[in-house]
């Protein structure tokens, strides 16, 4: 089934919850896809996790849109979004919708996600008939803003704050807000209180859907955050596979006759 943006809130409406991951290429994409998992997310993780920078802030939109066009190629039921990066977005209203009318031209995803409480940049976009995807609690694109990684919302002030955002960013147009590590308990207040779902990271379980960036999930990074889960252990298979290869390279048994000509 064609996963879209009027269909997270179907499932929402029926208290049936809905899993998120990063995609970068068409491999994982079109894994991810055929396992029915209902959202792709095109994310400005690439800069950490594949582009080897600090952080998220250094991508840029050009290096984005390739990976953007190999996941919506890839993926054929999977409701794909593209992570708008830093610097694309902050200036105006104008400059989010030229953004975004960029990435889903070049791309061919279905929605864009932004960072913050960017009122007039959502109600921009979705005027202009692009779906767009929230994001607030943690927003690493503002890490130092932020004073480092560090759950959000832990006062009343600041979950006050968190939570009239999201009410901001759901009045603008937005078909779904991401929940970055804040208290599970300020997550269910704000998914009891929208109307339109909510994904979580690090913010509980009791949010509408859940995402986490596909290196994490894999077991592929270095270091996983506290509230990933790896469900493989891929960084350990590949490198014993490698080794193993390199050992039979070394020994001559690699290739072996029925792989030659």
């Amino acid at each position: 089934m064609k996963i879209r943006t009027s269909t997270l809130t179907e499932l929402k409406q029926k208290g049936i919850r809905f899993a998120a991951l990063t995609s970068y290429d068409m491999h994982t994409a079109s894994i991810f896809d055929a396992a029915g998992i209902e959202v792709l997310l095109v994310g400005d993780s690439a800069s950490d996790n594949v582009l080897a920078n600090q952080g998220t802030a250094p991508i840029t939109l050009d290096e984005m849109i390739p990976f953007g066009r190999a996941v919506a190629k890839s993926a054929k039921d999977s409701l794909v979004v593209f992570d708008l990066p830093f610097g694309s977005y902050e200036v105006s209203a104008e400059q989010a919708l030229i953004s975004s009318i960029r990435a889903m031209k070049e791309t061919g995803a279905a929605a864009v996600k932004l960072e913050g409480a960017k009122v007039e940049q959502i109600s921009r976009i979705v005027e202009n008939g692009i779906p767009v995807m929230g994001h607030v609690g943690f927003t690493p694109q503002t890490v130092h803003a932020l004073a480092g990684y560090k759950v959000q919302g832990r006062d009343q002030q600041n979950a006050d704050r968190i939570m009239n955002e999201c009410l901001a960013i759901q009045k603008a147009g937005a078909f779904a807000v991401v929940l970055e590590m804040i208290p599970a308990t300020l997550a269910k207040e704000i998914s009891e209180a929208l109307e339109i779902p909510t994904i979580g990271i690090g913010a509980g379980s009791q949010c509408d859907g859940q995402i986490l960036v596909w290196q994490d999930f894999a077991g592929l990074s270095e270091k996983t955050p506290k509230f990933a889960k790896n469900y493989l252990k891929l960084r350990d298979s590949l490198g014993a596979a490698a080794q193993e290869y390199r050992s039979e390279v070394q020994s001559g048994s690699f290739p072996p006759a029925d792989k030659q000509f």
